[in-house]
């Protein structure tokens, strides 16, 4: 058996085994943590299997073990009854293990088409053969729903079409245990519930699934059993069927959870955020993403842009923040104009940006959580004192930011934020970005990758920010978030508003339509 082969050491006699995956008391430690702890997982073959826990709960971590990424400290993994040892991804793929991962693992200059056959790739007299990989790869995406552009490179697609392109990464490679990290984390209603009709079809044709995923209606709706994480150990393995929503985030968490978001009606004030026939180019297709869109957001107010990713929001966005050049139109904010300032010039009018995307927007991966939560106040008298960095005020601030909003890593302020969970990465943007006090929060898709706890909690920042005169827009693709956080809807559809809703006097199949294009500004739209 060659060096790159998983090594079976101990044979099972049992040809039938029930579980096609074991993970047997697996233990994985960190500097200053001990992510997993004596953890067992089984999977059945042919079943959707629901890892579910609290952000750095070590979900991720047991699946990078079980991939390969990970060795761990102790503990065993066993295939159709054989002890494997698993090395590396290779060892992983050659055991028809595959991953899609929460933090894509995508080289943004290659196409779409080079990241999916990339380690897998057809030659003909050693020369590199796209044709029949191009057919596979439009085969699947057909018939799966995950449109993409073969030739678009990976840095111009959006953060949706990137999860699309994991996806057929891991369906191109035919494999056969199929771990799905967050995989929904990005995608639009419509988009999950095509997803979930995938997951059930790949279940059906005999693919063992392990789905991570934060949402509990996911859980409920395509799981069969789901095991429980919590701060590193397992809670416990549960039938669906004989679960439901409380008890699961009651595991979860430790406590009930409220599921719902409380909060008073609005108060609007002054105009804080004025847009005016704004237009932004798309970078990918080379013309307006965004045409001639007009709105407003009022001190006290939670303004939402909804609609189904890929409609303009995320150049308007970019367009109103300053991390894209406005073609056409007026930003206003507080009264001045802001549209072809920098972004540092924008921050400091009054706006705080919690971005799309975390990593290339976000964070400075390599550097540590204390440096992060001053990216954007380190200049100010409270951090520097002759232009040096006051070490002590960084730290000391940094701690109060981790207690407050419950950031967890292993090592307190000075963790690599690389190295810590997604989820708690995004409360650590969160917590930066809400404690500037600045007048405007533009608050995109906050909640992604978190838990119940953790959405509780940021919901009810948003509303208390809100409540103390801010103004909030936010954009996000979940129905849920849009109707019960926000006090206006505005619907995004090809680059326009197309409907303006009182979330109290609309439903969300009403909302659907306006996100699909069949209504427009109140009218029939013709399909």
């Amino acid at each position: 058996m060659g060096n790159n082969m998983p090594v079976a050491v101990a044979e099972q006699t049992d040809a039938m085994q029930e579980y096609v995956i074991e993970m047997l008391h697996i233990t994985k430690e960190f500097p200053g943590i001990r992510a997993n702890d004596d953890i067992t997982l089984q999977l059945r073959r042919g079943e959707i299997h629901a890892l579910l826990g609290e952000n750095g709960a070590g979900k991720s971590t047991l699946m990078s073990v079980l991939f390969g990424l990970y060795q761990p400290e102790a503990g065993e993994i066993r295939k159709d009854g054989r002890t494997v040892q698993i090395r590396n991804p290779n060892d992983a793929t050659a055991l028809n293990i595959g991953m899609v991962h929460q933090h894509f693992k995508l080289i943004e200059v290659y196409t779409v088409l080079d990241n999916i056959i990339l380690g897998a790739e057809d030659t003909k007299f050693g020369f590199l053969s796209k044709k029949k990989a191009r057919r596979k790869v439009q085969e699947l995406s057909e018939r799966y729903g995950l449109k993409v552009d073969l030739d678009a490179k990976i840095e111009d697609i959006t953060v949706g079409m990137q999860q699309r392109v994991e996806i057929l990464k891991m369906l191109y490679r035919d494999n056969d245990i199929l771990i799905f990290d967050e995989p929904t984390a990005v995608l639009t209603p419509q988009e999950i519930d095509e997803l979930m009709k995938i997951m059930k079809g790949l279940a059906a044709e005999g693919k063992s699934i392990l789905f991570i995923t934060h949402k509990l209606a996911e859980i409920l709706a395509v799981a069969d059993r789901c095991t429980v994480l919590r701060k590193g150990k397992g809670i416990g393995t549960v039938n669906i069927a004989d679960t439901n929503a409380q008890e699961l985030s009651r595991m979860m968490v430790g406590r009930d959870v409220q599921l719902v978001v409380e909060k008073t009606p609005a108060q609007p004030g002054e105009v804080v955020l004025e847009v005016d026939n704004l237009h932004v180019r798309s970078k990918l297709y080379h013309r307006d993403a965004v045409k001639g869109v007009n709105f407003s957001v009022r001190a006290g107010e939670i303004v939402c842009i909804a609609g189904i990713d890929g409609n303009g929001q995320t150049e308007l966005i970019h367009g109103l923040t300053g991390l894209e050049k406005i073609s056409r139109g007026r930003v206003t904010l507080q009264g001045t104009n802001i549209t072809g300032a920098s972004i540092r010039k924008r921050s400091k009018a009054g706006m705080s940006h919690i971005p799309e995307d975390r990593h290339k927007h976000g964070l400075i991966l390599d550097n540590t959580l204390e440096q992060n939560m001053v990216l954007q106040r380190y200049y100010e008298e409270r951090f520097q004192k002759c232009g040096f960095i006051r070490f002590d005020a960084v730290r000391e601030y940094a701690e109060s930011l981790i207690e407050q909003y419950d950031v967890r890593s292993g090592q307190g302020p000075v963790t690599i934020t690389r190295s810590m969970s997604g989820g708690n990465q995004q409360k650590a943007i969160i917590a930066r970005e809400i404690d500037r006090d600045l007048p405007l929060i533009v608050a995109v898709q906050p909640t992604r990758g978190l838990d119940v706890g953790a959405i509780e909690y940021i919901h009810g920042q948003l509303v208390k920010q809100r409540d103390a005169g801010k103004a909030v827009l936010l954009v996000s693709l979940e129905l849920d978030e849009v109707m019960n956080l926000s006090d206006r809807i505005l619907v995004m559809y090809e680059g326009e508003i197309v409907g303006e809703l009182d979330p109290k006097q609309t439903t969300v199949e009403e909302l659907g339509l306006y996100m699909a294009g069949a209504k427009r500004q109140g009218k029939e739209a013709e399909a």
